[in-house]
């Protein structure tokens, strides 16, 4: 199936073939992911918990979290380690797949300055050893002007938001109410996910990406991040990540 362009929100399980302002995307299932266009944006929907920009060579993700683990643990939480290591070996993976150049963080990198340990911080200093090519630019978040910038030795270029990228402006958290003619935002911030129910109680928490007509958020990539702090809004669409699937539930 080819990439679809956005279609309006009201006319559900009617996919326009063009391109509606202010409209809701649509985004159809094609191989890896989901495929489509956000304000005229070719984009791809990753069940790696990113947002893949073809055109740009760039990856987008939000809410790596980086220490909170190591966070935990200074507070006397038993919590588990290994979480920081394991997030960036998805990361590489994910990299790798799609051949990205540049990757974009739309904030809260680090969880806080307890997370800065000496440890984590050799781990991902190891991590980006090992792409020195990549170019990576942070948009900071709530956590961020907490935690503090990343040491210069990461190379890691950091931004207030917003972040200007051809028509798509990236943020951490999207403005509410959108602005009117403001340009379409992508963002984090509320770990968004959906809950599914199946017979007997089942419930299934699942991370989502949600899509909206006037702004994209994207799944918390941290796998220690917990999810659902997201609020609905009327036109949104959300993509469940199940497995190596993203799945439309809307």
């Amino acid at each position: 199936m080819e990439n679809e362009s956005l279609s309006p929100a009201p006319a559900r399980g009617n996919a326009l073939p063009c391109e509606v302002a202010n409209s809701t995307p649509r985004l159809p299932a094609h191989g890896h992911g989901h495929a489509g266009t956000l304000a005229g944006e070719p984009v791809r929907l990753l069940p790696e918990r990113a947002l893949w920009l073809p055109e740009r060579h760039t990856l987008l993700v939000a809410d790596l979290h980086w220490g909170k683990a190591a966070a935990f643990r200074a507070g006397h939480l038993p919590v588990p380690a290994g979480t920081t290591a394991a997030d960036l070996d998805r990361l590489a993976a994910v990299l790798a797949h799609t051949g990205a150049t540049r990757l974009v963080v739309l904030g809260d990198l680090w969880h806080s300055r307890a997370g800065r340990h000496t440890g984590t911080l050799a781990t991902i200093t190891a991590w980006r050893a090992r792409h020195p090519a990549l170019a990576i630019d942070l948009v900071r978040g709530n956590h961020d002007r907490h935690a503090g910038d990343p040491p210069p030795s990461l190379d890691i270029a950091c931004h207030d938001p917003p972040l200007a990228l051809g028509p798509l402006q990236l943020v951490h958290e999207p403005t509410e109410p959108p602005r009117p003619g403001a340009p379409y935002q992508v963002g984090g911030h509320f770990h968004p996910s959906v809950t599914m129910t199946g017979p007997g109680r089942q419930r299934l928490r699942l991370p989502c990406f949600v899509v909206g007509p006037h702004r994209a958020l994207l799944p918390a990539f941290g796998s220690f991040t917990g999810g659902g702090m997201h609020q609905p809004r009327p036109g949104d669409r959300h993509y469940a990540i199940a497995d190596d699937e993203v799945l439309p539930v809307d």
